[in-house]
């Protein structure tokens, strides 16, 4: 039996450093880091002519900047798949509403409908795992919700993050305990192609045992965690600066995905 193809030949993926891949470094790759997104774009180039990908996402952005710098540069590139990931540092910052987060994702999702691209959005991942976010767990739950009436407003798929309890799990994060690691992103990828319908090759992947720890080690990895990447991120919040701060984006160009 011959395997159907999926319909799609250009895919622009827009974001934050979800999409743009923090946490799973690759010096080979644009930018230096891979992710689900580079994953997701390698297996639709798979026996695709002319297949064409580009990634606009930067690390840091809220959802207005997302908005206002990335959609318009996307619609250009005329796209027939887009993935739109936005909100997850709006939802983090203290006193954001999120029904006003939700309210600008669906203004953003109403510009990038106009030329009747497949659109595939993001629930936020459950955070009850973390210590460190657990507190803003009911926030996120409502973003959620107002999200997947946005998707069924405007037809879009959604790739459930919610649900995939694989990620509720410290060993599929980055150090910095905000980002997903390789096996992390790699498994978002299976979710995505999944949540596409696309058959493909990549395989579940188990993370390494966790090592036994202390009470004392565990408080000790706590304080070493804060000095190293709380308090710089309270620091760039208190000075308004963002670590997106003069990057651009790693694939502003749709062109061929190679693989080495």
């Amino acid at each position: 039996m011959t395997k159907q193809q999926h319909p799609w030949s250009r895919y622009v993926a827009l974001g934050d450093s979800f999409t743009e891949g923090i946490g799973d470094p690759e010096p080979t790759s644009p930018g230096g880091s891979r992710g689900w997104s580079d994953r997701v774009a390698e297996v639709l180039s798979e026996g695709t002519e002319d297949f064409a990908y580009a990634n606009l996402a930067v690390r840091g952005k809220l959802i207005r900047q997302i908005s206002h710098e990335q959609i318009e540069p996307a619609l250009g590139l005329r796209p027939d798949l887009i993935t739109f990931s936005a909100g997850g540092n709006d939802v983090l910052r203290p006193g954001t509403d999120p029904d006003e987060i939700a309210a600008r994702c669906e203004e953003a999702i109403g510009r990038l409908s106009r030329d009747g691209a497949t659109i595939v959005l993001f629930t936020g991942a459950d955070v009850g795992f973390s210590p460190v976010f657990r507190g803003i767990r009911g926030k996120v739950a409502i973003y959620n919700e107002n999200l997947r009436a946005v998707a069924a407003k405007y037809d879009c798929i959604v790739s459930d993050m919610w649900s995939l309890t694989e990620i509720q799990d410290p060993r599929l994060w980055a150090p910095d305990r905000l980002h997903l690691n390789s096996l992390g992103h790699h498994t978002v990828a299976r979710m995505v192609l999944a949540s596409l319908n696309v058959a493909n090759n990549l395989e579940p992947q188990q993370p390494e045992p966790m090592p036994g720890s202390t009470w004392r080690q565990a408080r000790t990895e706590d304080l070493a965690w804060a000095r190293t990447y709380l308090v710089p991120w309270v620091l760039r919040r208190i000075r308004h600066q963002s670590s997106g701060d003069h990057i651009s984006a790693k694939r502003p160009v749709a062109g061929p995905f190679f693989t080495e």
